[in-house]
């Protein structure tokens, strides 16, 4: 295998024109790349939108498109990925090289599904490098290229490293988890070129992949601010008591809290005896619920202030709220999560892999991935270090995102 050191050197190379992306007039024609196919796994939850079907605009929809491969990285006592082979006639094979070319001497699909998160796994890590190399040296050694999608990039260099292969070669990426795309309550989005004067995204979760998706939400709100992205100067972990003595002295906002935990339709504490929505953060209630909160502190270079808070405990969604300038006052939402086994999210994350595949056009930079991806990285090395402000030169990165909105509602 390439060493890593190797394929980002390779990868970070100047920009070449970009490899010819292969199409056909007929069924688009799907090779996935799994690390594991078990209940609740991403290869479940996203594969079966492609296999079976899902809603989509007030119908069942059945996408123009064949899985035709599969390769898993793990195949766990709970594994279903030969279950679904046998069902839906597609075939396993046992290296990337061999299912991107379905067993043949070149690329022979149409788009490429890259599930390397680990689902309900809590000790899942950094995932996809095992997958994103070999799949590159495909398309370089082939001279084409084909959309692709991968789900949590959940590593730093990861994320840097497909960015730039998707760069150099040619090949659109549509990277990240299905929050960003999920309904919202109200169906906000922030106007494109909006002064965004303060952020709070709340979490839930103890997961990494938890985090990621928390930092990737906020990142797909902010991004649309005056200016465009402009990258991370310093990111900060808070624990404990430390995360309330920050609100105090002004880090984050209790306005902003307010209107986030407001959102939520899960409020813990004494709405769950009497039925009624309370006020936990004026209440003084929410220090009580959350027994070990914590923050992620992120500055931006533009002077932008950001924070996510995680309240296990006291709230069961992933909220949001933003003070805009211009009198605009504060905007909120909340990032619906319909109830298990269903997972009904993703069929709106389904429906935006479909249009990468079919229009060979990402609806989002891949540079939100790698945003989300680095602060998350920060994010824990600074927890270790006891909650030190780190410079992240790594993040200066400037973008402007697509006006088009991408969540389902909208």
């Amino acid at each position: 295998m390439t060493e890593r050191r190797t394929f980002l050197k390779t990868a970070s190379a100047s920009p070449a024109a970009g490899l010819p992306i292969r199409t056909r007039r007929r069924a688009r024609r799907l090779a996935i790349l799994a690390s594991r196919w078990t209940p609740g796994s991403p290869a479940r939850q996203v594969a079966d939108r492609f296999l079976i079907g899902y809603p989509r605009e007030a119908r069942w929809h059945r996408p123009a498109m064949d899985v035709v491969s599969l390769y898993v990285d793990h195949a766990p006592e709970a594994d279903q990925s030969r279950e679904r082979a046998a069902e839906f006639g597609f075939r396993i094979y046992s290296s990337v090289a061999e299912t991107l070319r379905c067993g043949r001497d070149r690329l022979s699909v149409d788009g490429v599904l890259m599930l390397a998160g680990q689902g309900d796994d809590s000790s899942s890590g950094p995932s996809g490098s095992d997958l994103i190399e070999p799949m590159v040296r495909v398309f370089e050694e082939d001279g084409q290229v084909v959309p692709v999608y991968w789900d949590e990039p959940l590593g730093l260099a990861q994320a840097r490293g497909m960015v730039e292969a998707s760069r150099q070669l040619g090949f659109p990426v549509l990277a990240g988890s299905s929050l960003p795309m999920t309904w919202r309550l109200p169906p906000l989005e922030l106007p494109t070129g909006c002064r965004v004067e303060q952020a709070l995204m709340v979490g839930i979760g103890s997961r990494r992949s938890d985090r990621y998706r928390a930092l990737e939400t906020l990142q797909a709100m902010v991004e649309r601010r005056r200016g465009g992205e402009t990258g991370v100067r310093s990111v900060q972990a808070v624990e404990g008591q430390a995360v309330w003595r920050a609100g105090s002295s002004g880090r984050w906002s209790r306005e902003l809290l307010q209107a986030a935990v407001a959102r939520s339709d899960s409020l813990q504490g004494e709405t769950l005896k009497d039925g009624r929505p309370r006020d936990l953060v004026g209440s003084g209630e929410l220090p009580r619920l959350v027994e070990h909160p914590e923050a992620c502190l992120v500055d931006y270079s533009d002077g932008l202030r950001a924070a996510v808070l995680v309240l296990n405990g006291a709230v069961g969604d992933f909220t949001f709220a933003a003070r805009l300038g211009d009198d605009s006052g504060v905007a909120s939402t909340q990032f619906l999560l319909p109830p298990e086994p269903n997972r009904a999210g993703s069929a709106c994350l389904a429906a935006r892999i479909e249009d990468l595949i079919q229009s060979t056009r990402s609806p989002v930079r891949p540079e939100r991935a790698w945003i989300a991806a680095g602060i998350l990285d920060r994010w824990m090395e600074s927890r270790k270090k006891k909650g030190v402000t780190l410079d992240t030169p790594e993040l200066m990165l400037e973008y402007r995102p697509s006006a088009e909105s991408c969540f389902c509602g909208s």
